[in-house]
């Protein structure tokens, strides 16, 4: 794919079906069990849980308008976003299109006035959590709030 034509745009509660499928089926690709009820509840309503909550969750549009990936920006605080669902169909990924979503959110986190981003991650997600050491994320001691997941990473802005 020409990453060319990628556009992003704000997802709306009608992509709620598209982005918990695209999502899902990632997990179970990494053996993570999706969690609907809980952890992946968010997606039931994305306009309510990210926008009205002073957030972002956009999605990644190929060139035939097919959603290919997701990111959100969760508000903690006045200062602080979670990076959260940040995944790519398997079938664009090792072209730079992962690097795009992060960057994307990135510049998302700051247009919000956020100092900065936090997220949890599961070990087996290893070309991400390389991806994120390279853009400066460091591993930070505090909790883990969710069951899939065995590191958590911030990244200050």
């Amino acid at each position: 794919m020409n990453d060319q034509t990628v556009t992003f745009r704000p997802a709306t509660n009608a992509d709620a079906l598209a982005v918990r499928e695209l999502i899902f089926t990632i997990l179970r690709e990494f053996h993570l069990p999706p969690d609907p009820e809980e952890t992946d509840a968010d997606l039931k309503d994305i306009e309510a849980t990210y926008f009205a909550r002073g957030g972002r969750f956009d999605v990644m549009m190929d060139g035939r308008d097919r959603i290919i990936g997701t990111v959100g920006l969760f508000r903690i605080d006045d200062h602080t976003v979670e990076l959260r669902k940040m995944y790519l169909v398997s079938s664009q990924r090792g072209q730079g299109l992962g690097r795009r979503l992060l960057d994307h959110a990135i510049a998302e986190a700051r247009k919000l006035g956020c100092k900065r981003i936090v997220l949890e991650t599961a070990t087996q997600l290893t070309t991400a959590i390389d991806m994120y050491k390279r853009r400066g994320f460091r591993p930070t001691g505090g909790a883990i709030h969710v069951k899939r997941c065995d590191q958590a990473y911030e990244l200050a802005l």
